[in-house]
């Protein structure tokens, strides 16, 4: 099953030299197409869907960013094909996000098929978008058209081959 996982840039840093992202063991949040998304969608158009997940997964990288303020503003998720046993959906609940999901212990990098990043250029937007957050999440409809911004913005897809140029 295809995930998008959400990180910073220091998160991308930390998971190419350790080579994986994530704990051994215990879950972490990851993005896909479940039924709930697919719903909300309305369409069976695979390359929409998947669109659909990525961009959750933005959404919650965006969330990474606005805790930790030393962080660059730039949004980092990775694309990741897990066995769809080690993948199972978040509770409705505590979901934030549609198309929530855990995935139990490391994602290795040699699983991972490309990482999207937003352009330099996008710093700006996304550290507005950032601080808006928590307000949207408050109810501050203003705040939220701000933090939305950030989505107006595609992520430029890399190769994992170019994860130290990324970085650097």
């Amino acid at each position: 099953m295809r995930v998008y996982l959400p990180l910073t840039l220091p998160a991308l840093e930390a998971a190419h030299r350790a080579g994986r992202s994530g704990p051994e063991s215990g879950a972490q949040t990851a993005y896909a197409v479940t039924p709930g998304l697919r719903e909300w969608c309305g369409t069976e158009d695979s390359e929409e869907l998947e669109y659909a997940a990525l961009s959750c997964a933005a959404e919650a990288s965006l969330r990474l960013l606005a805790a930790a303020p030393e962080a660059p503003r730039r949004r980092v998720v990775l694309a990741a094909e897990i066995p769809d046993a080690a993948v199972t959906p978040a509770p409705e609940e505590t979901a934030r996000l549609l198309g929530e999901v855990r995935v139990e212990g490391a994602v290795r990098m040699s699983q991972v098929a490309a990482v999207h990043a937003d352009a330099e250029d996008a710093e700006q937007v996304v550290t507005t978008a950032a601080g808006a957050v928590t307000a949207a999440d408050d109810g501050d409809e203003g705040a939220a058209a701000t933090a939305d911004r950030a989505g107006d913005r595609d992520l430029l897809w890399f190769a994992t081959q170019e994860i130290p140029g990324l970085l650097s």
